[in-house]
């Protein structure tokens, strides 16, 4: 059973695949910090100062303390219940930053990669009645030339 698992992990599709997970973690969280570092601070900027990281309704009071809250981290902290809308925001816009990144990615590659040779023609035009004619053919069949 160990070798079988073995020869399984090892085949060459396995281990791409394994490659392609680590660097797409890594580059989801390069997204995230591009998101939450670089783009949503002047969008909440233009918005009027706002930061979408503590935007949330809060549920239910925490235990420790009674709404209103200054921020997220200080809700968490009181043990409210609350609906992160901010972060869902967050989300999506890394969503779409990494949906569109893998677009142009697979886009170039099918680009890059190699086009098919068109298939050799296989038949000629004849040059007295402009039909379709095999290659080797010596007399037109339709107009009976004969061809050089």
């Amino acid at each position: 059973m160990f070798k079988e698992f073995k020869a399984f992990a090892m085949r060459g599709n396995v281990v791409d695949m394994a490659v392609g997970i680590i660097i797409g973690a890594a580059f989801g969280a390069i997204v995230k910090s591009l998101v939450d570092d670089v783009i949503m601070p002047p969008i909440g900027m233009l918005l009027g100062n706002v930061d979408f990281s503590n935007m949330f309704v809060v549920l239910k009071d925490g235990v420790a303390a009674v709404a209103p809250y200054a921020s997220l981290a200080d809700a968490k902290k009181a043990g409210a219940v609350t609906i992160n809308y901010g972060l869902f925001i967050n989300s999506v816009i890394s969503f779409l930053i990494v949906a569109f990144a893998v677009f142009m990615l697979i886009k170039n590659l099918n680009r890059l990669q190699k086009q098919e040779a068109p298939a050799a023609p296989d038949t000629k035009e004849c040059p007295f009645c402009a039909s379709s004619i095999a290659l080797k053919a010596t007399r037109c069949p339709h107009c009976t030339s004969e061809l050089k």
